[in-house]
Order: structure tokens, then sequence, then C-alpha cells
């Protein structure tokens, strides 16, 4: 449907097919809390219930929709799954059972990995800043983590606060220093394990069939 719905709006509609991701849906469906993914029915209860649908470039139905219509390009550079407040109103009442957060979670994931995130939203900022922080220095430290939330979405909003920064300081609510765990290398080890595994995993999963519709 999705894609009916593009080739009706482009007048490149074959050049657009070639871009498609065919392999994107099974990729989603791979990971943990995807392997619902096929039985949407479409019935856009996901939508109805969301809070945040008015303000997503795509429904939760419509993302659903793209996913399996190899849409990758659109999904992964959508603000939707930026947007989702992780309410589960979704998943409580999908009739078919879908982990319609753990979808968007898995195209968060992604989009960090593939360097596709919306660049200047403070929500996917923040998310990268912070993992960022922990991966390398094993903590996330308050005062920095904000001043690179700031100076990278609104620094003009981050001179307005810096009154409310200083005086967060001197009552020692933040600290501007950069906070760090004492063996480093063992976190970076242990990391650098979780994500062979996850690899592996992954390879694994993707060697199963998935069958559309089940």
């Amino acid at each position: 449907m999705a894609k009916k719905y593009y080739f009706d709006c482009c007048p490149e509609g074959e050049q657009y097919e070639a871009e498609l991701d065919p392999g994107f849906a099974a990729e989603i469906a791979s990971i943990p809390g995807g392997e619902t993914l096929f039985n949407c029915i479409q019935c856009g209860t996901c939508s109805g219930m969301c809070p945040l649908s008015p303000e997503m470039d795509f429904t939760p139905r419509r993302i659903i929709a793209m996913i399996r219509g190899g849409f990758r390009s659109e999904v992964l550079n959508s603000y939707t799954s930026w947007l989702c407040a992780s309410c589960y109103s979704c998943a409580v009442e999908c009739p078919k059972k879908i982990k319609i957060t753990d979808i968007m979670y898995a195209t968060k994931r992604l989009a960090i990995r593939e360097g596709v995130a919306p660049k200047r939203f403070p929500v996917s900022v923040l998310a990268r800043e912070f993992f960022n922080s922990v991966e390398s220095k094993g903590r996330s430290s308050e005062g920095r983590l904000i001043m690179r939330l700031y100076l990278k979405t609104n620094p003009f909003s981050a001179l307005k606060l810096a009154g409310m920064g200083l005086r967060l300081w001197s009552q020692g609510r933040i600290g501007l220093g950069a906070e760090s765990i004492e063996k480093k290398s063992e976190l970076q080890t242990i990391l650098r394990t979780l994500d062979k595994v996850e690899d592996e995993e992954s390879k694994a999963r993707k060697r199963i069939p998935v069958k559309e519709g089940l």
C-alpha cells in the first residue's frame, strides 16, 4: 500500500522502486521485538492510540507499511521513532500483539549506526551524545551532556540558560567536569564482546526465513 502511495505521487516511480531495500523488513524482523512485524493488518489502532502521532511525519501504521515496503531511507531519516514516547499504548492495544515500541527502538539503533539520525533534532542528539559518553567514559556527565545538547541543537538557548546553569553548578546540582570509571579498558572489552555476539546472533536470525503474513 505504501509503495502505491509513492508511485501515485512520484513521476519517476520506476527509478524510485530501484532504490528500495527488499531486505529491510527481514532485517527489522530479525531484531528482538521485530519478529511480529509481518502480523500487521494495517488497522491503524496504533496510530489512533499514539498521543504524539499528530506531530509525526509518518504515523506508526505507515512506518510499519514502509518498513515492509523496503523504504529504508525514508524510515531511518524519519522523525517518527524519535518522537515515540515509549508509552506502549500502541503495543497494548494492538490486536495482533505487535511490539511497535520495540520496532521504533530498532529503527533508532539503525539510524544511529548508519549516521542518518536527524542531525539537530534534540531527542536524537541527546541519545547519541549519551551513548557516546557512556561508551567512552563509562559514565554520563550531566553538565557536559547538557552543553553538548544545546550547542548541537540550539546554541542561543544555551546562552539564555547560562544563568540557571551557573546557579545549579554553584549549588552542587550539576558538575562541569568529565566523570569516568577507572577501568575503561575493561568496559571497552565488554562492549566489543557484546557487539560481536549481537552481530553473530543477527546473522543467525537472518538465515531463518521470514514468511510474510505469519
